[in-house]
């Protein structure tokens, strides 16, 4: 029996300890949700990548290193977003009221926004990250660009 089996959909990008990073981080996704036909929820997922790529440009880049965005689609239409850094430490959800004067409400965002989100280990540094259910296009549906994007290794 020959079963086509549904790999996911995957890309990813490596960003310089910039700024400018942040945004160019969003518009990477933007343009890999606009290929792969995701239209529901794409604002969320987009503000999600840009508190989490802040986050780590911010607290989890150390001088002269970069960060990884990862982004895919899964066959059953969740969506997946990570970012790679290789910094110490281990974010989480500050407690109301704890130093909210200029910062400290982006992982509550991602927490609000995203069906979960965690932080996982990689070596050195950490994976935070986010996933949004049912997103993406049903499984098999055509998907144009995306039969042409990378594969998840080992998938």
């Amino acid at each position: 029996m020959n079963q086509d089996i549904q790999r996911p959909l995957f890309r990813e990008r490596f960003y310089p300890r910039e700024r400018r990073s942040v945004p160019v981080a969003r518009e990477f996704v933007r343009q890999a949700l606009t290929e792969w036909g995701v239209a529901g929820r794409a604002e969320d997922v987009l503000l999600c990548v840009s508190e989490l790529a802040t986050n780590a440009l911010l607290h989890g880049v150390p001088p002269g290193r970069g960060f990884g965005v990862w982004v895919w689609l899964t066959g059953d239409g969740a969506l997946r977003v990570e970012v790679h850094d290789s910094g110490d430490g281990y974010p989480c959800v500050p407690d109301a009221g704890e130093g909210w004067d200029e910062s400290g409400r982006g992982l509550l965002l991602v927490e609000a926004l995203a069906d979960k989100w965690g932080v996982g280990e990689r070596e050195p540094g950490k994976i935070v990250w986010c996933e949004f259910a049912g997103v993406g296009p049903p499984p098999g549906a055509e998907r144009g660009e995306a039969a042409r994007a990378r594969r998840v290794p080992g998938a």
